[in-house]
């Protein structure tokens, strides 16, 4: 997922960007709301994890006017007020969800698993392509029963193909998964790791699920393309 990090407790926002970036997500990170709000209006993310308190503009204006603007990113609310008006508040602004301070990363974890599959209309967190089995809470992947070890990189960009399957995704959309910001971007590396995908996927002359679709990008399907 590409994930944007609103949090100015500098601790926190640290250990949880760390703690994403572990798990393959690209992740950018600001501790001001105008800042915030600047990165959300310029690029898509898949989820704002966004703090109530914070200089600048505070969290609940900067998710009113991202709702204003029609901003498709689901937005996690990060507060330390455990008060009902405050849950209402945000939920009725447009929060997806929120977790209440202090919180465990696990749990996190599994509410950012969740919007991803409320966004994606999936009710289960295991997705299947003909025998590849990909468990997106556990994140293990076992092709024809027999797991398969993936970098966290790797894991990235396999997921997003899957929870779009059947669907053409351009370099580019790889691309904002697996890299944040300002981070120098090569220009061949989501092909090197389609490659790598695919010398783990079609061990043992299995028949190819990542196709290639010329001037476009790829596709994850089990129907011969």
């Amino acid at each position: 997922m590409r994930i944007l990090v609103v949090e100015d407790y500098e601790p926190l926002r640290r250990s949880l960007v760390r703690g994403l970036r572990e798990e393959g997500h690209a992740v950018d990170e600001t501790g001001n709301g105008e800042d915030g709000l600047g990165f959300a209006e310029s690029s898509v993310y898949d989820v704002i994890i966004l703090d109530v308190m914070l200089p600048g503009l505070d969290g609940f204006k900067v998710l009113k006017r991202l709702r204003d603007k029609e901003s498709p990113s689901r937005v996690l609310i990060l507060t330390a007020k455990d008060t009902v008006n405050d849950r209402v508040r945000g939920l009725d602004l447009g929060a997806d969800d929120y977790l209440i301070k202090p919180f465990a990363f696990e749990e996190l974890k599994a509410r950012l698993r969740a919007l991803e599959r409320r966004a994606y209309r999936r009710t289960s967190p295991t997705i299947h392509v003909g025998d590849l089995e990909i468990d997106t809470a556990a994140r293990n992947i076992r092709l024809a029963g027999e797991p398969v070890e993936m970098t966290a990189r790797e894991y990235a960009i396999l997921e997003f193909l899957a929870v779009r399957r059947g669907e053409v995704v351009t370099r580019e959309q790889i691309s904002s998964r697996i890299y944040d910001f300002d981070t120098e971007r090569d220009s061949n590396i989501v092909d090197v790791y389609i490659g790598y995908l695919r010398r783990k996927l079609e061990r043992g002359g299995r028949p190819r699920l990542i196709h290639t679709r010329r001037g476009f990008g790829y596709i994850l399907d089990d129907e011969a393309r």
